[in-house]
């Protein structure tokens, strides 16, 4: 068998970056060309139906081999079926942050708990003093970039364990299971993983996402997100003879910002703090727009947000002429949460799936968006598991090697326990 590990270390070697630039589906061609390698190397492993869509979508089964036939729904209640169809999906492209052409992976063995010399030439150092959780991984073997490009452990790592618990499943047929639906998805980090994810063919019940951080994190919990959109209408009139003439729509702009709470800014937030993220800003004195993210966990503090947001831009108008400053504000996704509650033992099974493979579970929120909360929506139940990784979408990003063959284990022993309940037509 593949080693999570060995399977990583190729996967980052495909330039899956996404681009928002193009309207596509994928966004970019390069991320088929590791598309069509997972779907060659699902065939090889002996996996049924696999398939990849015109958009690249690629699907595949792990049949059931209890002798149920697998319910496709969230309960199973009034099902001839015993056990659930169970999904496990991962997003094969990688952020437009930072490039992922040529990624040169390194494995920093026993780490000592020092600064990390990622690029001497370049001088790009990742300091303990900076991230103070690296002393906690003292002994571990870590695998880090040179410093010039991201790694792609978002969320090559997780492709990686799904692919990796897979073929234990096919290479171990004394092992039970229920039937274990594989998704790999496009464009997650451009917002549009669950465009055109069709779930019905997708064929799970329920599902877990595998693209968190650290290892023993579960998430079930995300924000509520929305975009905000200040278009400034200014007044350019010659500084010499501008007096009581002139509408500056980049003051105007600032004025906007300054009229947001201070500290609901994601640099003073945490946990389940939301906040107002002023994510563009471009313009002259004649117009300028601002392009910002909102986000909070409690659906009523994000309609407040909102709402706020929407009244700050009245009053500017009000305060400059009517129509200087207009607000857009259109919603993205919601929190999960009240789509998994009904689901809970999903929770219960990844706890006992990692206390079994000696992993202390942890369930935070999401402090972002997950392709397992548009799903979640839109009748695939999905929470979100660990991958293992750090520092996602930047040259410190980084994975330690237990962290990956840990998840796998995880995944094969969440499979396990899926299959082990016995009260699913209760």
């Amino acid at each position: 068998m593949t080693t999570a590990v060995e399977r990583f270390l190729k996967y980052v070697s495909y330039d899956t970056q996404s681009d928002e630039a193009y309207d596509t589906c994928p966004s970019t061609k390069k991320q088929l060309l590791l598309a069509n390698e997972l779907k060659r190397e699902l065939e090889e492993m002996g996996a049924s139906d696999v398939r990849m869509s015109e958009y690249g979508y690629l699907f595949a089964r792990i049949p059931d081999n209890t002798g149920s036939t697998s319910a496709h729904d969230a309960s199973g209640v009034g099902q001839k079926a015993t056990i659930p169809a169970l999904g496990f999906i991962s997003h094969m492209d990688t952020a437009p942050s930072l490039t992922g052409t040529n990624v040169k992976p390194r494995i920093v063995q026993v780490y000592d708990g020092k600064d990390i010399v990622l690029n001497a030439e370049k001088q790009i150092v990742m300091k303990v003093s900076e991230f103070p959780f690296l002393s906690d991984l003292k002994g571990q073997d870590l695998i880090v970039t040179d410093g010039t490009t991201l790694l792609g452990a978002d969320d090559k790592a997780g492709v990686a364990e799904i692919m990796t618990m897979a073929e234990y499943f096919l290479s171990h047929p004394e092992i039970p299971h229920g039937e274990i639906c594989i998704g790999f998805t496009p464009d997650e980090e451009i917002g549009r993983g669950a465009d055109r994810f069709d779930v019905k063919d997708f064929g799970a019940a329920v599902a877990y996402t595998v693209d968190g951080g650290p290892i023993g994190e579960i998430e079930y919990e995300n924000f509520n997100a929305a975009s905000g959109k200040v278009r400034i209408q200014g007044a350019s009139i010659h500084p010499g003879d501008a007096k009581l003439k002139m509408k500056n729509a980049l003051l105007i702009g600032m004025e906007f910002q300054s009229l947001l709470p201070v500290f609901e800014n994601p640099m003073y937030t945490e946990g389940y703090e939301g906040f107002y993220h002023l994510d563009e800003m471009s313009g002259n004195v004649e117009e300028a727009q601002l392009n910002y993210i909102i986000r909070d966990h409690d659906h009523e503090k994000f309609e407040q947000k909102k709402k706020f947001f929407a009244e700050a831009a009245d009053f500017l108008s009000r305060k400059y002429g009517k129509g200087t400053v207009i607000a857009e504000v259109t919603d993205s996704y919601y929190n999960m949460k009240e789509k998994i509650e009904p689901c809970m033992y999903l929770i219960d099974i990844a706890k006992e799936a990692m206390t079994a493979c000696g992993i202390e579970p942890e369930v935070v929120p999401i402090r972002g968006g997950t392709d397992g909360a548009r799903l979640s929506y839109m009748g695939l139940p999905c929470p979100n598991l660990c991958t293992g990784g750090y520092n996602y979408h930047g040259k410190y990003e980084f994975i330690p090697v237990d962290s990956l063959q840990k998840t796998a284990e995880i995944l094969v022993e969440i499979g396990k326990r899926f299959a082990a309940l016995t009260d699913w037509n209760k």
